[in-house]
């Protein structure tokens, strides 16, 4: 329960309570009037003598009250008549309970949108603010899964929780506090059986759970698979595949499927075990309150008990509704619990207290002493030393894996230095604001990052700018070409991560991305390595415009391709083995730079 608690910590339940209060109280007080009835009619149908005396043994408050007035009523206007104003009552009093019913049901389908909506938000929010460690440790479909079906599950079981929680138990408690009016000792001895049909339903109930974490785990696995699957769908053709992938979905779907089966087995069992339950209990009832009826030992008339024993048998309604959601909530409470993992994740990148707010990049970045490995693997960067002037142009080459990613990824500080430390104009970034040091950076990476919208939108993207500034930057980049040729013009949809263009026309329209940001620091991560050559002609020469007067990192494998760069710092297994101009490296007997650019032209 304490799970489910921290849920209703997103429910809006100061807005919803007291109405979901007030009208489960009618609800429960009309549909318990229907039963109170039932005693005090047989009376007046059954007694031949009918008078207020003989109406009803012992019963004594409301009820007592009630059954003197029906007769007096009866001896006044006659049996028939008595009939036809205690059926009024009862069809009145049940239409007013249904009535209440429907308007608590209203509220709590309130509670549940509102809450499955605040615990979405609140997902996603920590989602797109986790750091890059995060993602890399975790499958996207986990993430996914989080999202969707883990929230699915706890939007069907919250509503049906919550009324269970409150209104049934209301209505539990209300019964009970009639059955105490009608009899104490019965109801007393029955309160001593009850805990023993909550003993067998808990035993279900607790591997409910169990099974619950299981199948919502599976089903992750399945979401991460349709997700690797879709996105690699022409490697997994291209290789001839589909047979290898159909193998592996069969074994996670019958995995999945074997997990829910055991799941649904148990939780099909909880109904009937608390039905069979609930009849051994009233059959119980009846034996020990016949018995003292029968033997002249209990204070109830013989058709008081028979109002007694048809009330009680209603107890075992909101007991079973009680025991069924908690059983049919497991599955909802386990994906709850991954949920409220993700929520309660703290990032490892995170400002200080008061961090400072870097407003422009005036002299220069500097990395000082900067080691860095990921959490359980070796060092990727050792001992990392230069410094980069403001307007100059520096190229970080070498071997894949020797770090050279890493590095941008440092200053933009996706991860932090396991040791060392980085500064912009003198400014650790530790201490700086993530969102004021991101908002000085503009990143163009070797894969485009583009979204299934508008080429208008993906250039506009986390920008503020009008639609001749959007022209603009797409002329710089080379893109309007293209773009006003295509079927719709800028307002063309460009599909799953921009699949209806070329991957040199991705790379335009990010380039024209970064070109609307107007980025003080360029980071340019292999930004023309997987296109053609006349693509990257195009490319190349919009790169080209948009470092001017800029401060660039550019990460190449093509070497020709930054031999203008003011300092080219050569990576090699995550240290800086040669650092010049590209001429001055070039002259370097034996030097790794002229090894590398001897290859890049073989």
């Amino acid at each position: 329960m304490k799970t489910y608690f921290k849920i209703l910590q997103y429910a809006p339940l100061q807005r919803f309570i007291a109405p979901f209060f007030v009208f489960s109280i009618f609800s429960s007080l009309f549909a318990i009037l229907n039963f109170t009835l039932l005693g005090p009619l047989l009376d007046v149908l059954f007694n031949t003598e009918v008078s207020s005396e003989n109406a009803i043994k012992s019963t004594k408050g409301f009820i007592g009250k009630f059954n003197n007035l029906l007769a007096d009523y009866a001896l006044k206007n006659g049996k028939v008549k008595t009939l036809w104003v205690v059926c009024g009552i009862i069809v009145s009093s049940v239409l007013l309970s249904n009535i209440f019913k429907y308007l608590s049901v209203r509220i709590i389908e309130n509670v549940k949108g509102f809450t499955v909506l605040k615990l979405r938000k609140a997902v996603f929010d920590k989602a797109i603010h986790l750091d890059l460690s995060f993602f890399s440790e975790k499958r996207k479909g986990d993430i996914i899964s989080r999202l969707t079906s883990d929230i699915q599950e706890v939007e069907n079981s919250v509503g049906r929780a919550f009324s269970a929680i409150f209104r049934e138990f209301f209505t539990l408690i209300s019964y009970f506090i009639t059955l105490f009016i009608f009899s104490w000792k019965l109801t007393l001895f029955s309160l001593l059986i009850i805990p023993l049909s909550a003993f067998f339903i808990s035993l279900i109930t607790k591997k409910l759970r169990e099974n619950a974490k299981e199948v919502q785990q599976k089903q992750s696995n399945l979401i991460s698979l349709f997700d690797e699957v879709f996105g690699g769908l022409r490697v997994i053709k291209g290789f001839g595949a589909e047979k290898y992938i159909n193998n592996k979905f069969e074994k996670d779907n019958k995995s999945y499927f074997d997990a829910w089966l055991k799941m649904i087995f148990r939780q099909e069992a909880a109904p009937p075990v608390s039905e069979f339950l609930g009849v051994l209990m009233v059959a119980i009832i009846l034996i020990f309150g016949g018995t003292m009826v029968l033997s002249g030992n209990s204070e109830m008339s013989a058709s008081a008990f028979i109002s007694y024993i048809i009330l009680f048998s209603q107890v075992t309604r909101p007991a079973k509704e009680i025991s069924n959601a908690i059983s049919g909530t497991q599955r909802g409470i386990a994906a709850a619990d991954r949920i409220l993992k993700l929520i309660e994740t703290e990032p490892t990148i995170k400002d200080i207290e008061q961090p400072i707010e870097i407003k422009a990049f005036e002299k220069e970045i500097t990395f000082k002493n900067v080691d860095f490995s990921y959490i359980g693997s070796k060092k990727i960067l050792n001992n990392i030393n230069f410094t980069i002037q403001k307007g100059k142009t520096i190229a970080l080459v070498g071997a894949s894996g020797g770090g050279k990613s890493t590095i941008a990824d440092l200053l933009a500080r996706f991860y932090d230095p396991s040791q060392g430390d980085i500064f912009i104009d003198g400014v650790n970034l530790k201490a700086a604001s993530q969102s004021s040091l991101r908002s000085l950076l503009g990143i163009v990476t070797q894969e485009s990052i583009l979204f299934n919208d508008t080429i208008y939108n993906n250039i506009l993207f986390g920008n503020e700018a009008t639609e001749q500034q959007v022209f603009e930057a797409a002329r710089i980049a080379n893109a309007h070409e293209f773009i006003i040729q295509s079927p719709n013009g800028y307002q063309t949809m460009i599909g799953d991560k921009g699949g209806k263009l070329s991957g040199g026309q991705r790379q335009r329209i990010s380039i024209a991305r970064a070109v609307l940001k107007n980025p003080s620091i360029l980071i340019l991560d292999e930004a023309t390595s997987a296109l053609d050559t006349e693509s990257e002609k195009l490319v190349q020469d919009a790169l080209a415009k948009l470092m001017k007067n800029r401060t660039a990192i550019v990460i190449a494998h093509r070497l020709s391709t930054i031999q203008n760069a003011d300092e080219i710092i050569v990576i090699h297994n995550g240290e800086i083995v040669e650092k010049g101009s590209h001429n001055g490296l070039m002259s370097l007997e034996n030097g790794y730079y002229k090894k590398l650019n001897n290859l890049d032209k073989s």
